[in-house]
């Protein structure tokens, strides 16, 4: 099935469904990767749903996309660009919006997954649109408030379901800033699981297994 043309370049692995709406699991990749990254876990991901992994807007040189510039300044350290986040968030809901469309996919049954940068853009999706999105696995990411939609506490987050998962060694992402969403969860009302894995930034076999658990039961 080649993709039909939609506002994202994107990677399409096919259902195992032949008739009705159809659930779907949308991919976005970190920083510096492209589509094809999360993509190599497809074949191993539930048959039913729609498995869709989304390039991110911005290229990087020389190869290798973003959904947000980071910057690296000697005065402030590193720092994200929140408002090209913001934007990415807002065309990340209209891609899903497109994709639904164009493939009968079940919208009460959207998965989100995503790794890194990927999974603070899920986080941003999920909690600032939660009444389009079901389900969120969120690798070695963290939530950024600066980029939720105003108002989001004010939505209702009763359907939403959270894995998230860290790597007690991860140098990229400090673990501390992971260590905080339970509670952010906890306190939102969202039903969650939160592991942490003995690897750095990275996504273990172990860690593999236990989302894919996660994921068949909450479909």
């Amino acid at each position: 099935m080649s993709p039909t043309a939609l506002s994202l370049e994107y990677l399409l692995r096919p259902s195992s469904l032949t008739s009705g709406k159809i659930p779907a699991i949308f991919m976005f990749h970190g920083y510096g990767s492209n589509e094809e990254d999360l993509f190599s876990f497809a074949s191993e991901l539930p048959e039913e749903p729609m498995v869709i992994s989304v390039q991110a807007p911005y290229s990087l040189e020389p190869f290798g996309h973003a959904w947000y510039a980071i910057n690296f300044d000697a005065e402030y350290g590193k720092w994200s660009d929140d408002e090209q986040a913001k934007s990415s968030r807002d065309k990340i809901v209209a891609f899903i919006d497109e994709a639904c469309e164009a493939y009968n996919l079940d919208t009460e049954n959207i998965t989100l997954l995503g790794f890194s940068q990927g999974t603070i853009l899920s986080y941003s999706v999920a909690l600032s649109y939660p009444e389009k999105i079901k389900n969120v696995v969120a690798l070695s990411g963290y939530i950024n408030e600066k980029i939720l939609l105003d108002g989001y506490t004010d939505k209702d987050h009763g359907q939403l379901n959270i894995y998230a998962s860290h790597g007690q060694v991860d140098q990229v992402i400090p673990l501390e800033w992971a260590q905080k969403t339970p509670e952010f969860l906890t306190q939102m009302g969202i039903a969650h699981v939160y592991e942490e894995f003995p690897v750095g930034h990275g996504v273990s076999q172990q860690n593999f297994y236990s989302f894919r658990d996660w994921l068949t039961k909450h479909l």
